[in-house]
C-alpha cells in the first residue's frame, strides 16, 4: 500500500516548527485546524475546505487516540489514529498533519503561532476556548464550515438504530 501522501503531509510538531518558519518568511498565511474527525463527513469537509480558502498553508492538528477517548467516550475513536491521518492526508485542501496528545490545543498553538485559528460553526470567535491564547500571540480566530447538522456522534446513534431493525 502506498502511504506517500501521508509520509509527505504528516509531521512532528518540531518538524512543523521549522517548515512554519521558512512559510512565514516567504509571506505565507498559516491556518491551524484541529479534531479528531473519526467518522470523517461532509461537514468535516465544508470546515476543512474553508479553512485552506482563508490562508495559504492548513496545518490539521489530530487528537490523538488516547485524547480522543477522553474527550469523546470510551467506545471511540473508531479509527485508529493513524488511520485517521492517512484519510485526512488525502484530502487536497490539506497541507500537513500533527497529531497531538493533549486535550486541548493550546501547547500547538503556542508553538505554531498560525496566522489564523480556523474553528467550526458550533462555535462563534467568543467561545472559542483558545481565543485568548491566539490573541496572546497577534493571531486571529476564524469560523468556518457550514452550520454544524452533522456530526460522528449523529452518524453513529443513526447507524444503530438501523442496526435494530
Amino acid at each position: 500500500m502506498n502511504n506517500h501522501h501521508l509520509n509527505n503531509k504528516l509531521k512532528t510538531k518540531e518538524e512543523l516548527t521549522l517548515l512554519v518558519n521558512r512559510f512565514r518568511k516567504g509571506g505565507k498565511r498559516i491556518v491551524l485546524a484541529n479534531g479528531c474527525f473519526d467518522l470523517l463527513h461532509v461537514g468535516h469537509i465544508r470546515y476543512l475546505m474553508e479553512a485552506k480558502e482563508i490562508g495559504d498553508i492548513l496545518i490539521v492538528g489530530l487528537n490523538s487516540d488516547q485524547s480522543t477517548r477522553t474527550l469523546k467516550g470510551s467506545a471511540r475513536p473508531i479509527f485508529s489514529q493513524e488511520e485517521r491521518a492517512e484519510i485526512l492526508a488525502a484530502l487536497i485542501c490539506i497541507d500537513y498533519i500533527t497529531i497531538f496528545h493533549e486535550l486541548s490545543v493550546e501547547d500547538l498553538l503556542l508553538t505554531l503561532k498560525p496566522d489564523i485559528h480556523a474553528k467550526g460553526t458550533d462555535y462563534t470567535t467568543e467561545t472559542v476556548p483558545e481565543a485568548d491564547v491566539v490573541r496572546s500571540y497577534g493571531g486571529k480566530v476564524a469560523i468556518v464550515g457550514d452550520p454544524k447538522n452533522h456530526s460522528s456522534k449523529e452518524i453513529l446513534k443513526n447507524l444503530q438504530r438501523m442496526d435494530k431493525k
